[in-house]
């Protein structure tokens, strides 16, 4: 079987870098990394996913979405991960997905339509408790819409419900916040399952993981750029056959990640796993596809500040924001071990 992406789904993927490169460049990036107060929300990122349909991939085209499925949000996630794009956009896609999968009608028919189209910030938060809140919820502070999971389910908090506090990010790409509740204690989501949550969870290990294999990939094709380029003893360092070998490895580590989400992703769309119950083959492949993202892109990361010579080690040049935002996303919905434990738990019990 021929398993790769569609025309379509690349040209997708294609729109997406091709306006990053053309209107959100790195400089951009930079200017968002250098203003740690700020919301690290640009206004025209912003608009383009909502215009583009960044934000919509998963929404049913009844709610005024694309209706797609996760292996083009996943290719979305990979050119954002390429660009190290800031921005709520994946808070705001699993914000939706929760009201989906678990919500009343009358609650998709408010919010998702606005979450589509960039009219409402979302944010889910999976992991925390209403006694001590939710730690490091990714833009909770620009947030209109939050989507907690507590131990009765799942619900909806407005920006009014909660008060959110700053939290310290080494990676400038992101805004961090603590979640609590302030006033009021928002509404269930009749659907707010244990399995919902689970399902939940795998699209959000699945959607980090592209970012993470979408920004492994970039990390390495620039590395390789200028190790052709770069020279010592007269001759280009990409001729050595120790950088070669590296290379090489590198190279053949992101291409198994990157394979691995997007079976992952095909995975939650087509099989058990594509209604609101996670099923083991689904789990598993969820989990081999965020092991392998995560140690693939610390490594290559690691490696595009080590072979770029003295400039990859400084502030000027890009590589610690790859380096910064694969650490981070690393142990963000699972650390690689975490996943190699449910891997032996599911196919050696």
């Amino acid at each position: 079987m021929f398993f790769a992406l569609t025309d379509d789904q690349r040209d997708f993927g294609a729109a997406v870098r091709d306006f990053l490169a053309g209107k959100f460049d790195t400089e951009a990036v930079r200017a968002v990394v250098e203003d740690p107060d700020g919301d690290g929300l640009p206004a025209t990122l912003w608009q383009a996913m909502g215009e583009q349909g960044w934000l919509a991939a998963l929404v049913p085209e009844e709610y005024d979405g694309l209706g797609l499925g996760l292996v083009e949000a996943q290719v979305i996630a990979r050119e954002l991960g390429a660009g190290v794009a800031p921005g709520p956009w994946r808070g705001t896609v699993l914000a939706a997905e929760a009201i989906r999968l678990a919500g009343s009608k009358s609650q998709q028919q408010q919010w998702l339509p606005k979450l589509g189209a960039g009219e409402v910030v979302g944010a889910l938060a999976l992991r925390g408790s209403t006694e001590d809140g939710w730690p490091g919820v990714e833009y909770a502070g620009s947030a209109d819409l939050l989507v907690v999971a507590d131990a009765f389910g799942l619900r909806l908090l407005r920006a009014d419900e909660v008060s959110t506090r700053r939290l310290d990010s080494f990676d400038g790409t992101t805004r961090l916040a603590t979640v609590t509740l302030a006033d009021g204690v928002g509404e269930p989501l009749p659907g707010g399952s244990v399995e919902v949550h689970a399902q939940l969870a795998a699209r959000a290990a699945v959607l980090i993981a592209a970012d993470l294999v979408g920004g492994a990939r970039e990390a390495l094709t620039r590395t390789v750029a200028y190790d052709r380029e770069r020279k010592q003893f007269g001759v280009p360092v990409g001729s050595f056959q120790a950088i070669k070998h590296t290379m090489a490895d590198l190279h053949v580590g992101v291409t198994m990640a990157e394979h691995a989400v997007l079976y992952a992703a095909h995975a939650l769309d087509t099989g058990a796993g594509g209604g609101t119950t996670l099923d083991d083959a689904a789990a598993l492949a969820v989990a081999v596809a965020k092991s392998k993202a995560s140690d693939a892109a610390q490594l290559v990361t690691g490696a595009m500040i080590q072979y770029h010579g003295g400039i990859g080690y400084t502030w000027e040049h890009e590589a610690h924001f790859f380096y910064k935002r694969a650490k981070r996303l690393a142990g963000t919905a699972g650390t690689a071990a975490e996943h190699r434990e449910r891997i032996a738990a599911l196919t050696i019990g």
